[in-house]
Order: structure tokens, then C-alpha cells, then sequence
């Protein structure tokens, strides 16, 4: 967590410059919402609270199994033949080819029903929502189709960002692959996905057998982690759920990237840990990886110092998040509304010893 490292650093130095400063919070989006959280837990007593947005709140193991799946299931699918590594990867050059070969794949695949249906079961296997990015026409709840075409963009985005190229630098770093897909059952993943409804359509649209393809996955060869790694990774950027101090944590409801139900891995270990009274969450209608608005993102901030001036939670409804967003910023979107996201798919936690079976 050299991110982590670097904050503290940072914090201590302006504390011997300037002296300690009065409320310190740590503020992180994205992976830099994974430093919040880790920091919110190892280092309690540097901060008084801390703000995640969009964050990587399930941890690095989670993340990265949960970004295996969606990457086995294109390749048994779609590209059963190739010699794509999905783990063990190389170096960048080999992350390149390996991202442009199940690219083609997917755009191959997008030509025809059947493919198109295979896709849409990929994405669900990591709850990409069917309406991902602002310039998307945001589809009808019945339209197939649209959604699945929405979500196509999606998954070739992870496919040249998270899958190869970041997986074969985290790789790196934890000396091996830190993910596994042995023991999983897809067909149980499908059934707890946020959009399984669109996948069955897709099949029957297709005249698929959305069983065959599933026995299809659970016949194929799974692929085990480096204990190693796993140690690496769950060691660096795992969570116990436990917190000390009052920690805010805001998400769009239209994240592909680091889908919305990284929110329930969250919830689900700091309860497991009781910690459940100092987390709130909240959510913003609108797509896209961190897209908040300024106003958004000061209704956030100012409600976490509220909490720390008085010592309670109030105002973390979204009339009272949308209210205090305007009057900071009259002049940018505020769009909180009432939201609980599904279950992630994946969850792996340091409060829940069996995750990691």
C-alpha cells in the first residue's frame, strides 16, 4: 500500500513544518479510495475520519477475482482455442497482446446473436451495469439490446485497462498471481448478478442454452493463485472492517470499472466487525467511473465534518445530500438518490476467514 505510505509521509511532514493540524481526513477516489480505507483502519490515530469515493473498498483479492471471472468467461466462450494467459502475465508486451486477442474476440462475437448473449453473460459476471458512461443513452429497463450494447463498451474497456495491464503490474508486485476461480460456480454468480434478468433474455433472443454455456465454464480448467501472492496482496490491500474513526463512503450507481457493489463488500465486513455505526454510504444517479459532480463531492465532505464536529450522522439521506450539494455548488448536478446495491460477487475480506477457501 505505497499509497498509504506516502500520505503518512506526507502528513508527518507537514506536521513537523506547520504543526498538527486541527482535523486531518483522509480523501481518496478510486484506488486512492483503497488507500482512504486502508488507512482508516492501520492508521486510526493519524486521522479523525475519512471520505471514500468510487473506491476499491472490497480490497485488492477481491478485486482481482472478481476481475478474473468476467475474463475466463470470454475466453472458454468466445476464444476457446487461444493461448491467451489470463494470470502469470509476462510483461506489458505480453498484457497487449493478450488484451487485443479477446478484444477481437468480443468484437467478433458482437456481430451475432449468440455472441452478444456470451458478452452480456461476461458482464454480469462483474455486475457491469447496463448503463456505464454519461454520452451513453441510458436504456429502458426491457431493452435488451440497448443494455447489452452499452455494456459491450464496457467490457472491452476492461479488457484493455484492468485485465492484462494493471492485472500483469499487480502481479509484479505480489510476486504472482493473487486470484482464483477453483471451487467457483457461475451458475450461482449469475443468479446473484445485478442484471442476470438481461442475460436470460439475451439467451432466449439468441436461441442459446444458457445452461450448455455455463457446464461449458464449469467443465473448463480453473486457474489457482500463488498462496504467496494471496498472502501479498490480502496483507497490503484487505480489509478487516474494522473502524475506529467515521468513514463516508459514495459511489455512481453506473461504475463499470469498480462497480457499485463494492459498496456491499464493504458494509459486509465492517459489520462483521461491528463497526457498522461509525460507516454511512451513499449513492449518485449517474454513470461512469468517479464522475461526481463539485457539489456532489462537497455534500459528501461537508457532511463527514458535520460528523465530526458533533459527533453523530445526520443528513446522510439523499433530500439532505441534494440540498446541502446546491447550496455549495448552485451550479453543477446533484443527483443522490436512494440506493442498495446487490451483493458482490466475490467478496473477500479479512472478517470472513472462509473467503479465502
Amino acid at each position: 500500500m505505497c499509497g498509504g505510505v506516502a500520505q503518512l509521509a506526507t502528513l508527518s511532514l507537514f506536521t513537523e513544518r506547520f504543526g498538527a493540524a486541527s482535523r486531518t481526513i483522509a480523501w481518496g477516489r478510486s484506488y486512492g479510495g483503497l488507500v482512504t480505507t486502508a488507512i482508516a483502519e492501520r492508521d486510526p490515530d493519524r486521522i479523525d475520519g475519512s471520505l471514500s469515493l468510487c473506491g476499491l473498498v472490497h480490497g485488492g483479492v477481491a478485486n482481482w477475482n472478481n476481475t478474473l471471472d468476467p475474463v475466463f468467461a470470454i475466453k472458454r466462450l468466445l476464444a476457446p482455442d487461444s493461448d491467451v494467459p489470463l494470470v502469470d502475465i509476462a510483461d506489458q508486451a505480453a498484457a497487449d497482446a493478450a488484451a487485443n486477442t479477446l478484444t477481437a474476440a468480443v468484437d467478433s462475437a458482437q456481430t451475432t446473436a449468440a455472441g452478444r448473449a456470451r458478452i452480456a453473460l461476461a458482464a454480469a459476471l462483474h455486475n457491469i451495469p447496463v448503463w456505464n458512461q454519461a454520452t451513453q443513452t441510458r436504456p429502458a429497463a426491457t431493452d435488451w439490446d440497448a443494455q447489452q450494447a452499452n455494456q459491450y463498451e464496457a467490457v472491452k474497456g476492461l479488457l484493455k485497462i484492468a485485465a492484462f495491464n494493471r492485472r500483469q503490474e499487480a502481479e509484479v508486485r505480489a510476486g504472482g498471481n493473487m486470484s482464483w476461480n477453483t471451487g467457483v460456480d457461475y451458475a450461482k454468480l449469475l443468479g446473484r448478478s445485478s442484471v442476470r434478468k438481461e442475460v436470460t433474455e439475451l439467451y432466449k433472443k439468441a436461441g442459446l442454452s444458457l445452461r450448455a454455456d455455463l457446464a461449458t465454464l464449469d467443465r473448463a480448467p480453473r486457474i489457482g493463485a500463488d498462496p504467496a501472492a494471496v498472502a501479498w496482496m490480502s496483507g497490503t490491500s484487505s480489509f478487516t472492517g474494522r473502524l475506529t474513526k467515521p468513514q463516508f463512503s459514495v459511489h455512481t450507481i453506473g461504475d463499470a470499472l469498480v462497480p457499485v457493489q463494492t459498496e456491499s463488500a464493504l458494509k459486509r465486513a465492517v459489520n462483521a466487525a461491528g463497526s457498522e455505526s461509525l460507516l454511512r454510504q451513499a449513492y449518485t444517479d449517474n454513470a461512469g467511473h468517479c464522475t461526481f459532480s463539485p457539489a456532489e463531492q462537497l455534500a459528501a465532505l461537508h457532511t463527514l465534518e458535520d460528523r465530526l464536529t458533533t459527533g453523530s450522522w445526520a443528513g446522510t439521506d439523499p433530500t439532505s445530500l441534494n440540498s446541502r450539494a446546491t447550496k455549495a455548488d448552485p451550479t453543477t448536478p446533484t443527483r443522490y438518490v436512494p440506493y442498495r446495491p446487490t451483493p458482490y460477487l466475490r467478496p473477500y475480506d479479512l472478517a470472513h476467514p472462509a473467503d479465502g477457501r
